[in-house]
């Protein structure tokens, strides 16, 4: 584990900063009660701790005054099942695009097959961007919701949200935005990028622990809450809570991934998102100029690295893109991720669905120029042995 170079960023960051396991301990230690649901000093402090990143993710993404609609779920999937089931109909219509997760994908599809939801999808251009006008085309009457990934984790492409934002506020359609590979990377302002609602988890560049995320809904948009259950207050109501955040919050809370949320955000803010972006840039640049010169390497929608996350997949001709994987970590001590990164549309637009997808890389914080060094020559090593490999096969 000490030689390992990990590269799998875009799955989770790791690893995390050491703030994180401090606070994350210390507070479970000493704090770890159920909040909301007595008077005595302990829970209070544990509720503290609750409200406390409420506002400070509220700050963060600019979401607006009510830091009570800041809400905490397991990961941004669980929120944006939150979000979709509860703002969609049936006899709606939603927008989304090919570029999405399956914590897109998958409620939507469902809401189409067994809710009779009307549903379309934008392609991407040759570079990895939806148009704007695309969305606009495709809005009809009963249009309710466009729902948009933020930046691919998959070719790392950052979309136009503004744009697309502003196109939704003029029409009051509700704007929907997955952010969960770019908080912590890239600015997620609401109010100037028009969004209504955002998701996000914490595990990835927010630096937290797994098993938190949440969404921030802004004010006049309403979501239906689909669940019910404790909220620790006014118990003697027998339907759930219409009031925020307690509408879409069910049950006893991630506690000790808030505390590891807090503590990774307070990271961020000291060192600046700005500055780990620009270092990620710089690397993902020297990663991306390194695999291009190797014979045998494709790569995909990486020749102009504006707007780009530092996230970037390829294949070696003639190589599965699993046999790669293992070759990396087995023989170079490298982690990296393999397949269809559960984007399904993407490699299916990008032609890589038929041979099983892509491996991809993700560049994080803590990563270095020596580790991108040794992952180009891994590659290049590998795609040298699959020539090889492939000449004695045909003289054979």
């Amino acid at each position: 584990m000490e030689k390992l170079i990990y590269l799998d960023n875009g799955a989770t960051t790791f690893p995390k900063p050491e703030e994180v396991y401090v606070s994350m301990d210390q507070f479970y230690r000493q704090y770890g009660v159920n909040p909301g649901r007595s008077g005595y000093d302990l829970c209070l402090v544990a509720g503290g701790i609750v409200e406390e990143t409420r506002k400070q993710l509220t700050r963060f993404f600019n979401g607006g005054t009510d830091s009570n609609r800041l809400i905490f779920a397991y990961n941004a999937t669980d929120a944006l099942n939150l979000a979709l089931f509860g703002l969609l109909k049936e006899g709606d219509h939603a927008i989304t695009t090919n570029l999405e997760h399956n914590s897109v994908l998958r409620p939507l599809y469902h809401l189409y097959k067994y809710n009779h939801v009307e549903l379309d999808h934008i392609a991407f251009d040759s570079g990895g961007f939806v148009d704007p006008d695309d969305f606009a085309k495709k809005i009809k009457k009963n249009t309710r919701l466009v729902a948009v990934n933020h930046g691919s984790n998959v070719i790392g492409t950052v979309q136009p949200i503004a744009e697309i934002g502003k196109i939704c506020r003029e029409r009051g359609i509700a704007f929907v935005v997955d952010a969960s590979q770019t908080a912590g990377k890239l600015p997620v302002d609401m109010e100037e990028m028009n969004i209504d609602v955002v998701a996000f988890t914490g595990h990835k560049s927010l630096m937290g622990p797994m098993g938190i995320g949440g969404l921030y809904v802004r004010e006049g948009v309403e979501i239906r809450h689909t669940r019910a259950g404790g909220t620790g207050v006014r118990s003697a109501v027998r339907t759930h809570l219409d009031e925020y955040p307690y509408r879409l919050e069910y049950g006893t809370p991630n506690l000790p991934g808030i505390a590891g949320l807090n503590a990774g955000v307070k990271w961020l803010e000291k060192e600046g998102m700005a500055g780990i972006h620009a270092r990620e840039t710089m690397l993902l640049k020297t990663l991306r100029d390194g695999l291009q010169q190797i014979d045998g390497v494709t790569l995909y929608c990486q020749d102009d690295l504006t707007n780009h996350i530092a996230v970037l997949s390829f294949n070696v001709d003639g190589l599965e893109a699993g046999d790669c994987g293992t070759m990396l970590d087995v023989d170079h001590s490298i982690a990296s991720r393999t397949g269809l990164h559960c984007a399904p549309l993407v490699h299916e637009q990008i032609g890589t669905d038929k041979i099983h997808g892509s491996v991809r890389f993700g560049i994080g914080p803590f990563n270095t120029a020596e580790e991108i060094d040794i992952a180009i020559s891994a590659v290049r090593e590998i795609a040298m042995s699959r020539k090889q490999t492939s000449s004695f096969s045909q003289q054979g």
